[in-house]
């Protein structure tokens, strides 16, 4: 019975017109999967350029909104801190100055000229100190506005890995740990 049941079938399937293939006008156009999306070669430059006119300007315009706070923190923080030295070197300076006029302020009475002039030396250094950290804060805000802008570019894929592997040991079971480096094509 099994034998007619599959001669019936083959006669019924060979009996219909089977269409396998169509041929189309349609030309293959092949995508490039190299390049995603537009590369600006100025952002960059502009992102610095931003960052040297406004501190913090040019993290907003890479939309790194968090960095803002921590430019604005370490340039007021170092800017605080030169404004507390300035006022503390003038002080003793005009104290020092009215103690050569023989005028004496009860407030530093306490103190002779020898530890003025060495009161006046420390809080100018730290001014000073405190004008290179800004300084040094403010370039370093435009430097890492221009870094971020042309990391912001990299093309960063699961092609190119660089991962942690940790292993055991199959003798003392202790663990191996390594990097493996990756690049799928």
């Amino acid at each position: 019975m099994p034998k007619y049941i599959l001669i019936i079938a083959l006669l019924i399937g060979l009996g219909t017109p089977v269409f396998a293939q169509v041929k189309s006008d349609a030309i293959l156009v092949a995508k490039d999967t190299l390049k995603d999306k537009e590369i600006n070669p100025l952002a960059p430059a502009k992102a610095a350029f931003y960052s040297a006119i406004f501190p913090g300007l040019g993290q907003a315009y890479n939309k790194r909104y968090w960095k803002m706070p921590l430019v604005y923190g370490a340039i007021g923080t170092s800017f605080y801190f030169y404004n507390s030295n300035n006022k503390r070197y003038h002080e003793f300076r005009n104290e020092y100055k009215d103690r050569l006029l023989g005028i004496t302020n009860p407030k530093y009475a306490y103190l002779d000229n020898d530890r003025l002039i060495r009161a006046q030396k420390f809080y100018q250094r730290n001014r000073d100190l405190s004008v290179l950290i800004t300084c040094a804060f403010y370039v370093l805000n435009i430097v890492d506005a221009n870094v971020d802008a042309h990391l912001k570019q990299f093309n960063v894929s699961d092609n190119l890995t660089f991962t942690p592997s940790f292993q055991t040991n199959e003798f003392d079971y202790k663990p191996n740990v390594g990097f493996a480096i990756n690049y799928k094509f």
